[in-house]
């Protein structure tokens, strides 16, 4: 299989999103001037910033969610025990105590 290659002004608009949607420090900044170089447009900039930064906002609003999910279930109060079932002993390995508990 040949292998391909993409265009530099594909592979610094792709770096440009994933830095902005993976909270880089350095938010894919240095693509700018490159993108400028390659002939990039400030709307076709701007429409990768908006994406990116769409895909960042809603994978935080996703994860909140089951965190809050996951928090509220640890906040429940712990279920109440549940009560014993009275089944009588009919055949058993052993004989119950004099108070009806089976000692097996």
């Amino acid at each position: 299989m040949a292998h391909a290659t993409l265009h530099p002004s594909i592979v610094s608009l792709v770096s440009l999103a994933a830095s902005i949607a993976a909270n880089h420090p350095g938010q894919g900044l240095c693509q700018v001037d490159r993108l400028k170089q390659f002939g990039v447009t400030e709307e076709q900039i701007d429409l990768v910033i908006e994406i990116a930064r769409h895909i960042r906002d809603e994978t935080g609003q996703k994860l909140d969610a089951r965190f809050d999910e996951a928090f509220a279930a640890k906040m429940a109060p712990a279920p109440a025990p549940a009560k014993p079932l009275n089944i009588p002993v009919t055949e058993a390995c052993c004989t119950p105590t004099p108070s009806g508990k089976s000692c097996c």
